[in-house]
């Protein structure tokens, strides 16, 4: 199965309702194509590099907080959900993008920074719905290292509870 590395902070803000979109342009080793999704069903790979409270709205830190309090052990990473995409589409405007603001937790100067890079490349906005599964603990493999948005997981997830 499919799994999309997304910042655990995130992950938890799905989980609870208070996010429903992600904004995603790609990873730096996705330049050339930008954010492609390769899946409609995936498990939400959690990552902890490069979370600030900087990068969020001041109401939703609490999520950082819980994310870096339950980080997995070195080696190790633990998979407590996963997601369906409901809709996707390309976002060119500003107007859109502050629409956009009520599903997520991102603060404003980070989506800036984000829209800035690679510019020529549109925002993809991704609506999902997000199905919470016991948790279960994997190995982190070499293969799943670096800036890249996807991932193949050796596991099989046929339900959940809906988030």
């Amino acid at each position: 199965m499919n799994g999309l590395k997304e910042w655990a902070t995130v992950i938890r803000a799905l989980e609870s309702g208070d996010q429903t979109v992600i904004l995603r342009k790609g990873g730096i080793l996705e330049v050339a194509s930008g954010f492609i999704v390769e899946s409609k069903k995936f498990i939400l790979f959690p990552t902890f590099e490069h979370q600030t409270y900087d990068s969020l709205k001041p109401q939703f830190h609490k999520y950082l907080d819980i994310a870096m309090a339950k980080k997995p052990k070195a080696g190790q990473n633990v998979i407590t959900s996963y997601a369906e995409v409901l809709a996707e589409s390309d976002v060119l405007s500003d107007d859109k993008i502050k629409q956009l603001s009520q599903f997520h937790i991102w603060s404003d100067p980070y989506i800036a920074t984000r829209r800035n890079w690679m510019p020529d490349k549109p925002m993809k906005a991704v609506f999902l719905k997000v199905f919470k599964v016991p948790e279960f603990e994997i190995p982190l493999k070499s293969e799943y290292q670096g800036c890249k948005s996807w991932i193949d997981i050796n596991a099989n997830l046929s339900s959940g509870e809906s988030a």
